[in-house]
């Protein structure tokens, strides 16, 4: 019996990208802490929550479900610096990363988890990376990017698919995984939970 997919995240955009990749799936969010740890990379730290969604996903289905993958990810902006951009808190948070991202360069990371709930469970994970360059942004532009809405619940208060697009002139990696889910890697892990 081939295990069914259950998507742990609420993200239209990953529903969209799986989709249009050609997978059946059921979705199932995942409702975690999403605090960073003190001193914690980013890197480490979207693998490890894009995990915990995962298993979260997967204690809730208990033993009763049939054998599944639950596949999760977990997207964030990251600075030169190594700081990191989740989604804005409200417009005056999104007006203030826009802002550190015009003119620069950042890196948009993405953790993936797939567990299998087959006996014994087994666990894959990976992190993508793309490099984002931005053009400077005229504060007008801004402005009226957040009236508009987009922002609001996207990490680092863009999204690349929309109106934003007008301030990347390039981009180093895999698109969709600045859209949400880098699906060639996707595959790769589920290949190798499979074989």
């Amino acid at each position: 019996m081939t295990p069914a997919l259950i998507l742990a995240s609420g993200s239209p955009r990953r529903r969209e990208l799986l989709a249009q990749a050609g997978f059946s799936f059921s979705v199932r969010a995942a409702d975690i802490d999403e605090t960073p740890r003190p001193g914690e990379a980013a890197a480490a730290y979207v693998e490890r929550l894009a995990q915990e969604k995962a298993q979260a996903v997967c204690a809730f289905s208990g033993d009763a479900d049939p054998p599944a993958l639950v596949l999760a990810a977990d997207t964030s902006v990251v600075l030169a610096d190594g700081i990191i951009l989740g989604k804005p808190a409200n417009d005056a948070d999104a007006a203030r990363m826009l802002g550190l991202l015009s003119g620069a360069t950042h890196s948009v990371m993405t953790g993936i988890a797939i567990v299998s709930t087959v006996v014994p469970e087994r666990i894959v994970s990976a992190v993508e990376t793309t490099r984002v360059t931005f053009s400077q942004i005229p504060p007008a532009e801004i402005s009226a990017y957040i009236a508009g809405g987009e922002p609001r619940d996207k990490a680092g208060a863009y999204a690349i698919q929309g109106f934003a697009a007008r301030w990347i002139p390039r981009i180093e990696g895999d698109y969709f995984n600045v859209v949400g889910l880098p699906i060639a890697r996707t595959v790769a892990l589920l290949r190798e939970l499979s074989s």
